[in-house]
């Protein structure tokens, strides 16, 4: 078997899909819906029924795996026994957890919950940003390292894949790396599998996104309907020898995207095969 032959990366569910739906799928701004889904999941009394209604939402979209989103289960107040619910939920369904997604926060014992969380629910990565990598770098490894997990980066606010590189620094020993968002380099402007290549070994997680243009807003939107190469992205990730997941990521603020996510899945089944 070739290296070509063996690229079947992982494919899951971003439950930050569902960012809009805790307010009847209209919200103004990101926070607005952050804001939501904390307060409709904190509650312990209702928070299996809660979650696994999720989890049944994205098995049903075709997923056996998922991005767990910090709205849906964060750290910040997570007891056990929403850990535990959460763990008794995913098992039954059979569902994997593929990382935990979001702001991991600013010091060293928000991450380490954080970890602690990430090992509970079995997610290998944490995908997304914490102040940690520049102000205690060492300390960060550390916590992965005591935890076995590892941190992807995601782009947002930076241009190019130089300016990740520039954040992440070495990969200390395959511990830091990148969570590559498509739809924050299509917003950005850059080529997103031009980026991909760019970064070769240091991605660690995909989040396929498309956006409706370049340029703020950042406007996500169905597969295919935007400016961001979904087939070349995944085409870059066989060609760098990926052998990572790729996450299904559209979380529109004004309506619900169930849909599109189901024909996106099917859109990336196709491309994974040929």
């Amino acid at each position: 078997m070739t290296d070509t032959d063996a690229f079947a990366p992982t494919v899951s569910f971003m439950t930050a899909n569902f960012v809009a739906r805790e307010a009847g799928w209209s919200i103004p701004d990101w926070g607005a819906g952050d804001r939501a889904t904390n307060e409709a999941f904190a509650p312990i009394d209702t928070f299996r029924e809660r979650f696994a209604e999720l989890v049944d939402e994205a098995v049903g979209l075709g997923f056996d795996a998922m991005d767990l989103w910090e709205g849906h289960l964060n750290a910040r107040w997570a007891t056990p026994e929403h850990v535990a619910a959460a763990v008794a939920v995913l098992n039954e369904r059979g569902v994997r957890v593929a990382s935990l997604a979001g702001w991991f926060g600013n010091d060293a014992d928000r991450v380490a919950a954080v970890c602690r969380l990430a090992v509970a629910v079995g997610a290998p990565i944490l995908g997304g940003g914490t102040k940690l990598l520049e102000d205690d770098r060492a300390g960060l490894i550390r916590l992965l390292e005591e935890h076995d997990l590892r941190f992807g980066l995601e782009n947002h606010p930076e241009k190019t894949p130089a300016e990740v590189l520039a954040k992440i620094g070495d990969d200390a020993g395959g511990k830091i790396g990148a969570t590559v968002d498509t739809g924050w380099f299509g917003t950005q402007g850059y080529d997103a599998a031009t980026a991909i290549r760019e970064l070769g070994d240091r991605v660690l997680h995909v989040h396929l996104k498309d956006v409706r243009h370049a340029g703020v807003p950042h406007e996500t939107c169905g597969y295919g309907d935007g400016v961001v190469p979904l087939a070349d992205c995944v085409q870059a990730l066989r060609d760098i020898g990926y052998r990572g997941g790729i996450s299904v990521e559209h979380e529109p603020d004004s309506y619900d995207p169930r849909p599109e996510i189901r024909v996106a899945r099917q859109r990336l089944a196709g491309w994974l095969d040929r």
